[in-house]
């Protein structure tokens, strides 16, 4: 059994697929699919979009749709991961290969998407069972991360589809006051400071540089790794992607990147912190520092980026929070996000002032 499996789960309560019709509909769809019956598991990670591994026989596969309940408007829009994964897949192996997109809600209830199913490591809280941490793995996975990212913002998306979609002239303008509109439609509690973060961010907003192709939520367990970490196999949740400033890519990753000396909050916000607060993970100054020597791109505003990261990820906690609190999910582990928002919006106001 591959270690990935560990990370699904039989098919939540309530988040159930209609079986029947769905099989009709790859079989309708995907050639060569062999005889035998459909076989659904959930991966349990994650707090946005519903994804389930499918199985026949051996053909495996991997299907993501949106979270239940009203999304917020442009949000988890399987078609356009689809296409962004259907233009990447052929110049970015590490991005898997889409097979299907349908609109038909008829048959899972939304929109949804199929693409190929790869194993691996996937690294979250903990190592997995038989895998001993050591400061030199630790080393080894962070210059991985690091290195795929630099290797992203190089490819020329000019020469891909992704010039269709590509609006990078005032970029950052745009990802400011499109965050601060969502974060004011979503907004549930009173939360002191956040004034005062909106006015210093919409007068901060950087000169974007050289556009880049972004791949927005650049986390360690959005990756997959080989069994002995030497490669990177897969890189997962292409729904944030877009062309823009590739520091806002750094800054979203830093705001994951979570390390030992961070805020208690921080830390547990969203459960157990990653393994990233183990001994040999680079700092977020090691990681932003790798990737400006590799990048060759200048670091030295980087405050701001994380600053933006982290009010952008308060956004979409609240953004859950808020579907908790109208009744729209039922999931508990939402219950205590409204906490971990407060956090968070404090973590970005005290990181603007630090600078």
């Amino acid at each position: 059994m591959s270690v990935q499996e560990n990370m699904t789960i039989p098919v939540r309560a309530g988040e159930e697929l209609d079986y029947a019709e769905l099989e009709r509909f790859l079989r309708n769809h995907i050639d060569e699919l062999p005889t035998g019956e459909l076989k659904v598991r959930q991966f349990g990670t994650g707090h946005s979009n519903l994804t389930y591994a499918l199985q026949i026989g051996g053909w495996e596969a991997v299907l993501r749709r949106p979270p239940l309940g009203p999304v917020a408007p442009k949000a988890h829009d399987m078609e356009r991961e689809y296409k962004i994964l259907s233009a990447l897949h052929p110049v970015f192996k590490t991005a898997p290969k889409p097979f299907v997109f349908s609109a038909d809600e008829s048959i899972i209830g939304s929109p949804f998407f199929v693409m190929e199913r790869r194993h691996g490591i996937v690294l979250d809280t903990e190592f997995p069972e038989g895998i001993e941490p050591t400061k030199e793995l630790g080393r080894k996975i962070s210059e991985k991360m690091v290195d795929l990212l630099v290797e992203l913002h190089a490819l020329d998306y000019t020469k891909t589809p992704l010039a269709d979609i590509a609006k990078p002239e005032g970029f950052m303008q745009r990802q400011v006051e499109g965050w601060i509109g969502r974060y004011d439609r979503a907004r549930t509690d009173d939360i002191e400071g956040v004034k005062q973060l909106k006015e210093w961010m919409l007068k901060n907003i950087p000169v974007s540089r050289e556009p880049a192709i972004i791949h927005y939520d650049f986390k360690l367990n959005n990756a997959l790794f080989s069994e002995d970490f030497s490669d990177m196999t897969g890189l997962f949740d292409w729904e944030m992607t877009t062309v823009g400033d590739p520091l806002a890519d750094v800054g979203v990753a830093m705001s994951y990147w979570i390390q030992a000396d961070d805020p208690e909050l921080l830390k547990n916000g969203l459960g157990k912190p990653p393994v990233t607060v183990l001994d040999g993970f680079y700092s977020r100054n090691e990681f932003i520092a790798r990737y400006g020597e590799k990048s060759g791109r200048d670091v030295s505003n980087m405050h701001f980026y994380l600053t933006f990261a982290y009010f952008k990820l308060a956004v979409i906690i609240q953004q859950i929070y808020y579907r908790y609190k109208k009744g729209q999910t039922q999931d508990s582990r939402f219950s205590h996000f409204n906490q971990f928002v407060k956090s968070l919006m404090q973590h970005a106001l005290a990181t603007a002032q630090r600078e």
